[in-house]
């Protein structure tokens, strides 16, 4: 892609002194903008902040492009950059001067080897080398002039994209929040990846250059541009590895230090040729000849032997030469590494390290990595099977795709697919998941043809807000279903780089449901579910008829369905164990031609143990001729069965899944209610309030921490606001505080009433007696100055045995907000799940009982409605026992504007809105409370190749 020009300090001729410390020097290495990305073409490669010692490999850099490049981008001919311009390009202050550098492994572009002939296994380690580069230079307060440089080798794979949203992002975090660039009119493509990153952009032609404008603030339209890219790269590569048709197995050698490894690669390429029968061409390096072993294996003696292109490599060897594999893959061509081997991020500090040196290598190689500790990759893509794990029998072709996590749950769960004679599309075991993770699988489901349902395993989720994105919008068109190591999801198995989490245990439930996402309990849970999505269409409604043999059967169904979330119509048909054929007809006709069942369970199970074959074909026959959503439990019969299949008006063959219990069929077919309601249902919008400026917000807060960091405070402490600059804040999003003064005594009071307004609330400022009327902390519509000066007298005697803070005034005087019902909104940033927003109303009760509900933004405007209604004493808002409805406009209205400030704001550490008193109209928010910290979001607004 032709590279963009900035204007101002281009040539070397102009450039910005930039901000400095207190020390004269520029600002710390920003380690945390170190990211590896994904690309387009599905590959990946590395993105930092350029250093002084890249001199040498931006000057190769630059003296490998093009003539037409070069004068793209600094719109003249040069073909070496002086040692002034050097200088000046690598030495940034990383704040007012900004640079970004993409880099891979391996020569640069214009020295390349041919891929015929590799690099020779003496050849000392590849050194990275510059692809492109993306750089701001600061003009002031909020605007930056930005340019971009693509090497000619790479263009055309999204680089200039991704290289902008990690700029803008540093950009953001500085400060800056709006960039120019001068482009030439021919430059059309750069001018693309402007008008196409969603941002609105505004252009000028002056003297034959083209000056474009555009905010920084993230957009409906730019995040979704993002998450199309990202998906679409992701996708792409998962595809290079689930439909790899050369696949390279490296092995431990002739003299393994450990015989397992040996046994590993050995049964992957029995599975391999077995499977592949001959589709799929098998190379092998360190893998012994046996005489057991299938033919059609292609063995080597060194990796430098192998003819390229590979492109996929499965690799089971010693942790510490594992690293030096890779190394020499990526000259193979290969696009993915299967990584069997253990040894990596569980064994302690040391083996993490070298999961990071091994994630440098392979990232920087454009490869992805699945596992370690993998049990490898399986796909049954365009009848090919790929069978790259260690599973002693590929399962059978089918429509399911399956994802786990650790190699010994595979194990289990490949045997349970199999006993229920599941066929599967896809499955991926990504072990520890230090680079793929379930987010990768599902992009690639999402545009997979041949997958219909989607299953996981997860024992740990690295990125909630990811998963959360990616799931709502895989789950709009496929079904999800998950099953998590612990209801909170907060297991974290050793080897796994999960960050700590402080948020309630409901949490991951809430981000399940947002996203549409059908959590269950175990995995026979998982697969119960899995069975009934993909061999049944969705349920209509939850509507229940029930077909049972005996009453009490039909009543233990009916308990269980209503249990379950189904509606009990009360019609049931029983037949007697005895009935003939032409009854059984009969019975099962006239069970689905009633039209108000959506949904029927049959169970038949007879007392003598001999199978009926009547039943299940007469039900299975009734069900794909009708399409009504149907689950059995039937004698002898356990999963997917020719008993139970037949085909429906169209051809399709279509199964009735059977299951061991009643209850068993029962709860699948209410997840699949569910999950078929969430479909349908409308999801709503992104709530965006008029009048919020999280802009505004973020420049009162970069001002208080930086005022808190001159006087001396800890580096990423929590800064509590004062109520002023909690009212400050609030008002940047639309949210206004009820007016208040905190005095010291009751002639300030009296004073502040006069002010305020009569009639009046008094109340302490001690935390364990605020908001306690019960104790005697809050005194309510005081109409006089006689009446206030008694209840100042009383509180400042109670909160005296309460030792309040000498440096706040212990009484707060506040105008009387109109009376209704109180509530108290919640927002805290976690440091795995970012914002989390709650909900519940005021009082002891909800929170020792945990009446609350619980959001993650973004959210739509129906989430917000829905959290407001989840709460248990959520009817005492709508008219509870004859009291008048309350505006619930607008306290979502506030809730809204609250998830926008936390979603927006991740400075913004924890807000409490309390109480937030619902009146018949409007809302008075009259207690607030904030503190405000360093961001360290873990998912913001940049691409990333993790989990």
């Amino acid at each position: 892609m032709p590279p963009a020009r900035t204007g101002r300090g281009a040539t070397g001729t102009a450039s910005l002194t930039g901000m400095v410390d207190v020390a004269g020097a520029p600002a710390p290495y920003p380690a945390a903008w170190e990211a590896d990305v994904v690309l387009l073409d599905g590959s990946t490669t590395r993105l930092r902040p350029i250093m002084p010692d890249d001199a040498d490999a931006l000057q190769a850099f630059h003296v490998g492009q093009s003539e037409r490049s070069t004068y793209m981008r600094f719109f003249a001919p040069l073909q070496r950059l002086s040692d002034r311009d050097l200088h000046r390009l690598v030495h940034v202050d990383h704040t007012d001067r900004v640079a970004l550098v993409a880099v891979v492994d391996g020569p640069p572009p214009a020295a390349a080897p041919s891929p015929d002939q590799p690099p020779p296994a003496d050849a000392p380690p590849p050194a990275e080398h510059i692809i492109g580069v993306a750089r701001y230079d600061r003009v002031d307060a909020d605007a930056a002039e930005v340019a971009f440089n693509i090497a000619d080798a790479h263009q055309g794979r999204g680089l200039a994209s991704v290289l902008l949203e990690h700029l803008a992002a540093a950009a953001r975090e500085r400060g800056v929040r709006r960039f120019v660039a001068e482009v030439l009119p021919q430059n059309g493509r750069m001018l693309g990846v402007f008008t196409e990153a969603g941002y609105a952009v505004r252009q000028r032609t002056e003297d034959g250059v083209v000056t474009v404008t555009f905010d920084l603030d993230p957009t409906d339209r730019s995040l979704a541009v993002m998450a199309d890219r990202e998906h679409r790269a992701e996708a792409r590569s998962m595809r290079a590895l689930l439909t790899a048709r050369t696949v390279l197995v490296v092995g431990p050698g002739p003299e393994p230090l450990r015989p397992l490894r040996a046994r590993l690669v050995e049964r992957v390429v029995r599975g391999l040729v077995e499977n592949g029968r001959g589709q799929v061409t098998v190379h092998a390096v360190g893998v012994a000849r046996r005489d057991d072993l299938p033919a059609g294996v292609h063995h080597h003696a060194r990796l430098e032997d192998v003819p390229v292109p590979v492109e996929l490599a499965v690799v089971s060897q010693e942790p510490d030469q594992v690293i030096e594999v890779a190394r020499r893959l990526g000259a193979l061509g290969v696009r993915g590494v299967v990584l069997l081997s253990s040894g990596f991020a569980e064994a302690g500090p040391e083996g993490l390290e070298r999961q990071r040196a091994l994630l440098r290598i392979v990232h920087g190689s454009g490869m992805r990595l699945v596992g370690p500790a993998s049990f490898g990759i399986l796909s049954t893509h365009e009848g090919v099977t790929l069978d790259a794990s260690l599973a002693l029998r590929a399962p059978r072709p089918g429509r399911i795709g399956l994802f786990c996590q650790s190699a010994p749950l595979a194990v289990t769960l490949l045997a349970a697919v199999e006993r229920r004679r599941l066929g599967l599309a896809q499955f991926v075991s990504a072990g520890h998941r230090a680079d793929v993770s379930g987010n990768d699988v599902m992009q690639f489901w999402g545009e997979d043809d041949g997958t219909d349902v989607i299953g996981l395993y997860l024992e740990s989720i690295g990125n909630p807000r990811k998963f959360s994105r990616v799931a709502r919008r895989l789950a709009a068109h496929k079904p999800v279903v998950v099953v998590t190591a612990g209801r909170s999801g907060q297991v974290v198995p050793p080897g796994h780089a999960v960050r700590p989490t402080r948020a309630p245990r409901r949490t991951l439930e809430e981000v399940m449901r947002q996203s549409g996402v059908v959590r269950v309990d175990n995995v026979h849970q998982l697969l119960d579910v899995v069975q009934l999505l993909a061999h049944q269409p969705l349920p209509p409604g939850r509507r229940l008829g029930i077909l049972a043999s005996s009453a009490s059967v039909a009543a233990l169904v009916a308990e269980a369905a209503a249990a379950g979330g189904l509606v009990v119509t009360g019609v049931a048909e029983l037949l007697p164990e005895d009935a003939r054929a032409d009854e059984v007809r009969d019975t099962v006709e006239r069970l689905y031609s009633d039209p108000e069942v959506d949904v029927v369970v049959a169970v038949r199970i007879p007392s003598l143990g001999v199978p009926d074959p009547v039943v299940p074909r007469e039900v299975a026959r009734a069900a794909a001729r009708t399409g009504r959503t149907t689950v059995a439990c039937m004698y002898d019969l356990h999963g997917v069965t020719a008993e139970l299949t037949a085909a429906d008006p169209t051809g399709r063959l279509r199964t009735v899944p059977a299951y061991a219990a009643p209850e068993d069929a029962v709860l699948a077919l209410g997840h699949a209610a569910r999950y078929s309601a969430w479909r349908t249902a409308d999801r709503g919008r992104t709530v965006h309030p008029e009048g919020v400026d999280t802009r505004a917000a973020r420049r009162l807060v970069d001002a208080h921490l930086a005022d808190a960091a001159a006087a001396g405070a800890a580096e990423g402490a929590a800064v509590a606001l004062t109520p002023e600059q909690t009212a400050q804040l609030l008002a940047c999003v639309g949210v206004d505080l009820h007016p208040s003064v905190r005095v010291h005594d009751a002639d300030e009071a009296v004073a502040a009433a006069d002010r305020l307004g009569w009639p009046v609330a008094v109340k302490t400022t001690v935390p364990a007696l605020r908001h306690r009327a019960d104790l005697g902390g809050v005194r309510l519509d005081v109409a006089d100055a006689d009446e206030l000066r008694g209840d100042v007298a009383a509180i400042l005697a109670l909160a005296a045995d309460h030792h309040p803070d000498p440096a706040v005034p212990p009484v707060e005087v506040q105008a009387m907000a109109p009376h209704g019902s109180a509530c108290v909104v919640r927002t805290t940033e976690d440091p795995l799940f970012g914002p989390v927003i709650s909900f519940g109303l005021a009082g002891d009760a909800a929170d020792l009982l945990g009446d609350l509900a619980y959001g993650v933004p973004p959210l739509t405007d129906v989430d917000v409605a829905e959290m407001v209604r989840s709460p248990r004493a959520a009817p005492r808002l709508f008219g509870y026992r004859g009291l008048p409805a309350l505006d619930v406009d607008a306290l979502e209205d506030v809730l809204a504007r609250v998830s926008v400030l936390a979603d927006g704001l991740p400075e913004l550490r924890s807000l409490e809105l309390n109480p937030v008193v619902v009146a018949q109209e409007g809302v008075a928010v009259l207690g607030a409370y904030a503190t405000v910290a360093r961001a360290d979001r873990a998912d913001g607004t940049r691409r990333l190749a993790r989990p």
